[in-house]
């Protein structure tokens, strides 16, 4: 098992955030077995102000282009993803159109 943390904001607006954190209560049992099926276990998301930290354990089967291949050859993680860039903004260390960034663990306990 694997865990990965990332990172990504919020356009900093309390409306946006609040439908951004609306859709999050409903989602849809096709884009969580979307999630499963990359071999993601476990997906937490957690948000201070505008900024959300996600964390992702993983099993083996799992990479990011193999997720991302998936992801694009889905419709409905497309149309998801193209909602929810509306209330996204990339981190500004990001490289334009960069979403969520993977974080470097720097201590472990």
């Amino acid at each position: 098992m694997k865990r990965y943390c990332l990172a990504l904001d919020l356009v900093d607006d309390p409306q946006l955030i609040s439908e951004y954190e609306a859709y999050h209560r409903n989602v849809s049992a096709e884009i969580k077995k979307s999630i499963t099926d990359a071999g993601i276990t476990v997906m937490d998301i957690y948000r201070i102000g505008n900024r959300l930290f996600m964390i992702m354990e993983v099993d083996d089967t799992f990479s990011f282009e193999r997720k991302a291949a998936m992801d694009a050859a889905n419709p409905a993680v497309k149309v998801w993803e193209d909602l929810m860039w509306k209330y996204q903004q990339s981190l500004p260390v990001a490289k334009n159109g960069e979403k969520w960034m993977i974080m470097e663990q720097i201590f472990a306990l």
